[in-house]
């Protein structure tokens, strides 16, 4: 088993904001934007169902999330601090939350409708 040296963090914000913990599972992969790597804010994450190998992330940067088919890329979320830190803290955040953050402003909540795959 890895040690996972963000778990502590991990569990704060979920404290913060009432949140379940659940393991990002960092030798499995998440979904992320190449636009992540431009510095373009703000940074946002949804977490539905992991499967097949998957977290169920989905990390993107901007206003909006585009629906081209090639938008997310899969990545490694042990490789995810290479593209965007930031998000490292939220991703313990459980299946159906959602973060949107820059490094002066953070919103985190649960949004139901990604479990029920509304969105």
């Amino acid at each position: 088993m890895i040690n996972d040296p963000f778990k502590d963090i991990q569990l704060t914000v979920c404290e913060r904001f009432h949140a379940p913990y659940c393991d990002c599972g960092w030798d499995l992969k998440l979904g992320v934007a190449k636009n992540v790597k431009t510095g373009l804010l703000p940074i946002n994450g949804v977490r539905s169902l992991p499967e097949n190998g998957t977290s169920g992330w989905y990390i993107w940067a901007g206003e909006e999330m585009s629906s081209t088919p090639d938008f997310f890329v899969p990545l490694h979320t042990r490789h995810i601090a290479n593209w965007c830190e930031i998000v490292i803290p939220y991703l313990g955040l459980a299946p159906g939350w959602t973060f949107l953050i820059t490094p002066n402003y953070e919103d985190v909540w649960e949004d139901k409708r990604i479990l029920a795959g509304d969105l």
